[in-house]
């Protein structure tokens, strides 16, 4: 939320850590699973228990969906949608305690795009940019088209000054973002291909990833402009969801499984280093232990590197929230269970296909107790090494694993 942050400093407002006591809260929400509703409820009753008296806003994802549910929430002052939260101080005079709950939450038609950027790491060495928001797409699992609205790009120029601007700081990876960010398409035409080209373009300091790209919008000429980049690091997350065609179907992807499977292959053809990360639904309805197993065989058998997997929450508004043969929890926890064993295999084979190759390594925290540097490879490998230079590119030499990690040296 750097552009709120921007708007609050810009009006003499001090931006203060969650957590401590201030007169102000406003709290982002996020609405992808049940849990991440629970938890904002939770954050909201912490944000009251540290500063009782302060004015208590909420927005986002969940404020878009359910603004019902959270003005049920004692101690909340105002309530502001997806688009109203890039104008709360016009909105709102006095961020003071209301007598009566302010909902500010409005359809999602024609909705502008607005950047933003942040850290992501404990020593502001990574940059996240959104370039694009939104999705047009009716994944029967997913509330994102109804809390986001339609895709939406930041224009191309505003994209290359923004570059520009970042190469001056100390940064040195940025990574790009977007809900749906293959489907990036600038008001002028430019597409995600043209994104990487104008990277590649530009007398730039900085390293890129890519943060997460449907399967379907990997198209031949991207990837070989990502082979080919000096800057692009070799890292895919790519989301499959369901390695059993029947439940892609039911989830109603936009792919069919032969074109992720062709895509991974193709992916190490061109990049063989390239880590490759997959995102993973269990228990979506209807899913047997057939489908299951066919997922579990799938990404078995692929040179995936690592998985995210996550189990099935029934969300209010979605077409599978009406599909009958619903998986039982437990059933729906043991195959997350399996899953997730099965990355910390697949990410131990490609920790072990590293060892004794040169990486660069941007240092991100320090290890007191051990006297080691953390930081990850360009193709997404935790390394620990000795290094004094700290935010500076280190070239490494990937010597041993050690649990879900490697000790490097520098070079």
């Amino acid at each position: 939320m750097s552009e709120l942050q921007e708007q609050f400093e810009k009006l003499g407002h001090t931006i203060t850590p969650f957590g401590e006591i201030t007169d102000a809260v406003l709290i982002n929400t996020c609405t992808v699973t049940r849990e991440a509703d629970a938890d904002c409820r939770k954050i909201i009753r912490r944000a009251q228990k540290i500063s009782p008296d302060a004015f208590i806003g909420v927005m986002g994802c969940y404020a878009q969906l359910r603004s019902d549910e959270i003005s049920s929430i004692d101690g909340v002052d105002a309530i502001f949608g997806n688009e109203e939260k890039y104008y709360i101080p016009e909105l709102i005079g006095n961020f003071k305690k209301r007598n009566q709950l302010g909902i500010y939450v409005g359809k999602l038609e024609h909705i502008e795009f607005h950047g933003a950027s942040s850290s992501d790491n404990h020593n502001h060495t990574r940059m996240v940019l959104k370039i694009q928001d939104g999705c047009d797409y009716v994944c029967t699992y997913c509330t994102i088209p109804a809390a986001r609205g339609g895709s939406r790009s930041m224009k191309f120029d505003d994209l290359r000054n923004k570059l520009l601007a970042l190469n001056q700081t100390d940064f040195y990876e940025v990574v790009l973002s977007g809900v749906n960010l293959g489907e990036y398409k600038a008001p002028t035409g430019e597409n995600f291909t043209d994104v990487i080209k104008l990277i590649d373009s530009l007398d730039l300091k900085l390293r890129f990833r890519i943060s997460s790209i449907e399967p379907n919008l990997v198209k031949p000429e991207l990837l070989d402009v990502v082979s080919r980049s000096k800057k692009m690091c070799p890292h895919f997350h790519i989301p499959l969801q369901s390695g059993s065609p029947e439940i892609l179907r039911l989830m109603k992807r936009r792919y069919k499984l032969e074109i992720f499977t062709n895509l991974v292959q193709n992916i190490k053809s061109n990049i063989p280093d390239c880590c490759i990360g997959v995102d993973i639904i269990t228990g979506f309805p209807g899913e047997t232990d057939s489908h299951f197993q066919e997922t579990y065989n799938l990404l078995n058998e692929l040179p995936v590197s690592y998985l995210h997997v996550f189990t099935y929450s029934k969300r209010d508004g979605t077409a599978a929230s009406e599909y009958p043969n619903e998986v039982p929890y437990p059933v729906k926890i043991e195959r997350t269970h399996k899953l997730r064993a099965l990355s910390d295999i697949k990410k131990n084979e490609f920790y072990t296909s590293q060892i004794s190759k040169i990486k660069t390594v941007i240092p991100e925290r320090y290890d007191e107790s051990t006297g080691l540097w953390q930081g990850m490879t360009e193709n997404y490998v935790k390394a620990f090494f000795q290094n004094h230079n700290q935010n500076s590119l280190v070239k490494v030499k990937l010597l041993r694993q050690e649990l879900n990690s490697v000790i490097a040296e520098v070079v």
